[in-house]
């Protein structure tokens, strides 16, 4: 069991004790628990099995006896008693927007509703609107949402794959039958969403390195698997597909994999135009045509159709592959060129390193500023600060400047924008800060006009 199942583990606890209307502390003490899990720096699946957690904020005793059971056994006893008085398919109701544990607890005990399907029905024939909250209104929302999941249920942000593909990745780097990988379309596109994980591995074993692929532990369905390709799925129906290649094979593998297919019919047009036929194995030359350089690295590819190196962020068809002709590409942001950055969270809130720790780390990392911006006091569930708190909190932003050098630590909040438009702080504490994360936390089911107004009279805050 690995520290994002631990996690994951508690995350559906919490939810399940919101179904059963439990102490709201005792949820919040499991999401915590989830929360510390995940951000965890060390190896916390060794030291729970170690029973070596005392000490940790966020866990305790009770969690540390959780955590050091799944460690041990790989399954908790109570997360299994607890999930087994509701069917898993509830879980995907809170899916959908406009729906909390009050009113899914509701929908389950008088309907029976149990997943989305139900859902949709019981809206559909009228019964949903009969139940106390559920008016007229309140149904033609829900079937809104469950419209945008049915049309967005194969979509996944690229932060919440990440986590899978470098599990995957290492996994296929570690094994000795496989020469290069490689992550292959939108993913290594960088697309802000994505449908699927495409991985492309050398090999001359590839029939032993898609055998490892799909007995890997992070998959649990095989959709379908051949000497040289194979299809799965994860437990949160993210399909996951390797092809392997052979080793000359490889460079042109990744750049057709890769993509998007517009930049790749335009690059097929350029090969053509020379007497080259371009495909996912090689490039063909037809007869009379002046052959191309040897083909090593992908980059070999561009280099013989006279271009630079075009970024993967670039691959779209818009004009790349002329600028790559004359020498006219965009430099790509990188890491070395972020000076700082501003929202972020202490364990004064709910993050998860003090502030010393997080001055220190942006320091290590090279950054030149850093800001503070801890939750404010309605988000009581993240632990916001209060003004006496955030008063200190400023105070010991202010005095941590006095020693340093060449760095700077930025004193602000992430303030609630209340139901009116007005802001968590009063405007002389808010005078006190360099800067406001201003957030919409609560009440998101405004009409259109109150909430364009609500965020207007925020923003126009002096």
């Amino acid at each position: 069991m690995t520290a994002q199942d631990m996690a994951e583990v508690f995350h559906r606890i919490a939810l399940l004790l919101e179904l059963k209307g439990e102490n709201p502390f005792k949820v919040r003490a499991y999401k915590t628990g989830a929360e510390t899990v995940e951000n965890f720096a060390g190896d916390i699946v060794a030291l729970a099995a170690a029973n070596k957690l005392a000490g940790i904020k966020g866990i305790g005793e009770a969690l540390r006896d959780k955590l050091h059971e799944m460690a041990t056994t790989g399954k908790l006893e109570f997360y299994e008693k607890l999930k087994a008085e509701f069917p898993e398919s509830i879980f995907g109701l809170f899916d959908i927007s406009g729906l909390g544990p009050k009113k899914i607890a509701l929908l389950y005990k008088e309907l029976k509703v149990a997943g989305v399907a139900d859902l949709k029905r019981v809206c559909e024939n009228g019964e949903a609107s009969k139940l106390s909250g559920f008016g007229d209104k309140t149904v033609v929302k829900l079937l809104e949402s469950i419209a945008f999941h049915e049309q967005h249920a194969s979509e996944f942000r690229l932060g919440d794959v990440a986590p899978v593909a470098e599990q995957v990745i290492a996994a296929l780097r570690d094994n000795h039958k496989v020469g290069r990988v490689e992550i292959c379309g939108s993913y290594r596109r960088g697309k802000e969403t994505v449908h699927d994980l495409d991985f492309l591995a050398s090999s001359k074993h590839p029939q032993e390195v898609i055998d490892a692929f799909v007995a890997l532990p992070v998959f649990v369905h095989t959709i379908a698997k051949g000497g040289t390709k194979a299809s799965v799925r994860t437990k949160d129906g993210l399909q996951c597909d390797l092809r392997v290649v052979s080793n000359a094979e490889f460079p042109f593998a990744l750049n057709y994999f890769t993509g998007s297919k517009e930049h790749n019919v335009a690059m097929r047009q350029r090969c053509l135009a020379r007497g080259w036929s371009l495909n996912e194995y090689a490039i063909t030359v037809s007869e009379g045509a002046e052959p191309p350089p040897p083909v090593h690295e992908e980059r070999d590819i561009y280099r013989a159709l006279g271009m630079e190196f075009i970024e993967p962020e670039l691959r779209e068809n818009t004009g790349e592959l002329d600028a790559a002709l004359h020498n006219t590409l965009p430099r790509l942001v990188e890491l070395s060129n972020l000076r700082g950055t501003f929202h972020n969270h202490t364990t004064a809130s709910d993050g998860a390193a003090t502030l010393a720790q997080m001055a220190q780390a942006a320091q290590d990392l090279g950054l030149q500023y850093l800001g503070i911006a801890d939750h404010s006091k309605s988000s009581f569930q993240a632990n916001g600060l209060d003004a006496t708190r955030l008063r200190k909190q400023i105070a010991e932003i202010r005095a941590m400047n006095e020693d340093f050098d060449g760095f700077k630590l930025f004193a602000g909040s992430e303030v609630d924008i209340l139901k009116d438009g007005s802001l968590d702080f009063d405007d002389d504490l808010l005078a006190e800060l360099d800067y406001v994360v201003a957030s919409v936390h609560n009440v998101m089911n405004l009409p259109e006009a109150e909430m364009t107004t609500r965020i207007i009279k925020a923003i126009e805050n002096p």
